[in-house]
C-alpha cells in the first residue's frame, strides 16, 4: 500500500525544477533528511532529531534533523541537562565517561538549533547526541559552523542537516574515554540540503577534531565526497537526477556568499 501511495504521489506532484530542468517531487522532512540505514542499525527518534546509535563507539554515527527559518530564529536559554539517553537499548555513554577526560561533551545536533521548543532543547543534551571533542574545536570552529548552518536556515526557509563523527579507513580513533570506552573521533562531518525550489542545493564539510584558524570554506566538500569518506548515503530519497546533480558539485556562492567563509 505504501509503495502505491508513493507512486501516486510521484505522478501527482512531478513538476519541472526551474534551475536544472529535472523532475522534482515534494518530500516529507523525514524523507528529505534521513540517510539510508539498514535494519541492523539502532535508530532512535526524539522530538527534533533522529540518530543511528553505535554501541561500538558509544555515540551516534549520524544525527539527522530539519531546521526551518522560524525555528532557527527562536531564542531560549540552554537547559544544560546532560544525561544518558533512556532510548538506547544497551545504555548510552554516561556522564562519568566524560568526567575528567579532557574532552568536551560536544553536541552533534546543536542546542542552538533547538531553541524553538523546550523538549527539543532538553533532548539535545542526551549523551547519545554527544561526542568527545577538544575544547579548541568544539568551542570555536565547530561552533562557527553550527552558527552558519543556522543562518543558512534563516535565509533558505528550510534546510535538512545530517552530522556526526567520521570512523573508518584513514580516520583513526584518537583515544577512548571512560568505563564505556567512548571513541574519540579524529574528524567530524556535516552535510546540509536546501530542497526548496528554485535553488535546490547541498554542501558538505569534514573537519578535524582540533583547533583551527582556517576559514570554513577550506573544509567544504561535495556531498559525494563526504559520502565516500563516511560510507553513508545521504539524501537518498531525492529523485536521482536531482541527487546526482547537487551531490557532485559545490558552490559556496549558492549560500549567499557570506556563509561558510
Amino acid at each position: 500500500m505504501f509503495k502505491l501511495i508513493r507512486l501516486l504521489t510521484l505522478f501527482a506532484f512531478f513538476i519541472s525544477c526551474d534551475s536544472d530542468n529535472v523532475l522534482y517531487v515534494p518530500l516529507s522532512d523525514e524523507e528529505a533528511s534521513l540517510p539510508y540505514y539498514s535494519e541492523e542499525e539502532e535508530i532512535i527518534s526524539h522530538t527534533a532529531y533522529t540518530l543511528s546509535y553505535s554501541e561500538e563507539h558509544e555515540q551516534a554515527l549520524w544525527v539527522a534533523y530539519t531546521l526551518t527559518s522560524e525555528q532557527a530564529s527562536s531564542d531560549m536559554e540552554r537547559t544544560d541537562d546532560y544525561r544518558e539517553d533512556p532510548a538506547v537499548e544497551n545504555g548510552s555513554a554516561s556522564l562519568s565517561d566524560y568526567s575528567g577526560s579532557g574532552y568536551d561533551r560536544g553536541h552533534l545536533a546543536p542546542a542552538g538549533d533547538m531553541e524553538w521548543d523546550h523538549t527539543a532543547m532538553s533532548e539535545s543534551f542526551f549523551l547519545s547526541n554527544m561526542s568527545p571533542q577538544l575544547a579548541g574545536f568544539n568551542r570555536y570552529i565547530w561552533k562557527d559552523l553550527e552558527a552558519d548552518v543556522r543562518d543558512a536556515a534563516k535565509t533558505n526557509d528550510k534546510i535538512h542537516i545530517v552530522t556526526g563523527p567520521v570512523f573508518g579507513d584513514g580516520y583513526p580513533i584518537l583515544d577512548t574515554i571512560g568505563g564505556n570506552n567512548v571513541s574519540v573521533p579524529s574528524h567530524y562531518y556535516k552535510v546540509v540540503l536546501d530542497y526548496t525550489q528554485p535553488e535546490i542545493k547541498a554542501i558538505g564539510f569534514i573537519l578535524a577534531n582540533e583547533s583551527s584558524d582556517q576559514p570554513l570554506s577550506s573544509f567544504a566538500k561535495s556531498v559525494d565526497e563526504v559520502e565516500q569518506e563516511t560510507g553513508i548515503d545521504f539524501f537518498h530519497m531525492l529523485p536521482d537526477s536531482i541527487e546526482d546533480s547537487i551531490e557532485s558539485t559545490i558552490n559556496l556562492d549558492d549560500w549567499f556568499g557570506y556563509l561558510f567563509e
